[in-house]
Parts: structure tokens; C-alpha cells; sequence
């Protein structure tokens, strides 16, 4: 059941990536929804990572493996 629900997060997080390269869509109500999920996780990472000079944000990839290790571990 968790394992299930930690699979479907880590899909929210994949989406919201995928959305933030359509800008077009950033305004649906479903994407703003999936953005509001992922920020759950992703926004506190952001806030411990330092300043990087590169295009792209890399929170979802640190939050999707620590959920990984997670499930690997229990």
C-alpha cells in the first residue's frame, strides 16, 4: 500500500517536471494542482540546496531517490 502511493508521488513528481518544460499549461487547474503536490516535497529541498547555475531544477531528482532509498530499505 505505501509502496503504491510512494510509486504514484514519485508519477505526480515526473508530471510536474514534464509540465514545467510546457509553459502553455502551467495555468490549467490540474497542472497547478500537480505543481501544488510536488512542492510539498520538492520546496524544502530547494530551500537546502544552494544557489547552482544550471537551467534546470534538480529537487525532484533528490526527493524521487530518497524515496527510492525509502522503499528499499522497508
Amino acid at each position: 500500500m505505501i509502496r503504491t502511493l510512494i510509486d504514484i508521488y514519485i508519477f505526480i513528481l515526473i508530471i510536474d517536471v514534464i509540465i514545467s518544460y510546457i509553459p502553455q499549461y502551467s495555468s490549467h487547474p490540474i497542472c497547478v494542482r500537480v505543481k501544488q503536490l510536488s512542492d510539498y516535497t520538492c520546496g524544502p529541498v530547494r530551500r537546502m540546496l544552494p544557489e547552482l547555475d544550471i537551467p534546470f531544477d534538480i529537487s525532484p531528482m533528490i526527493v524521487i531517490l530518497v524515496l527510492k532509498i525509502f522503499v528499499a530499505l522497508f
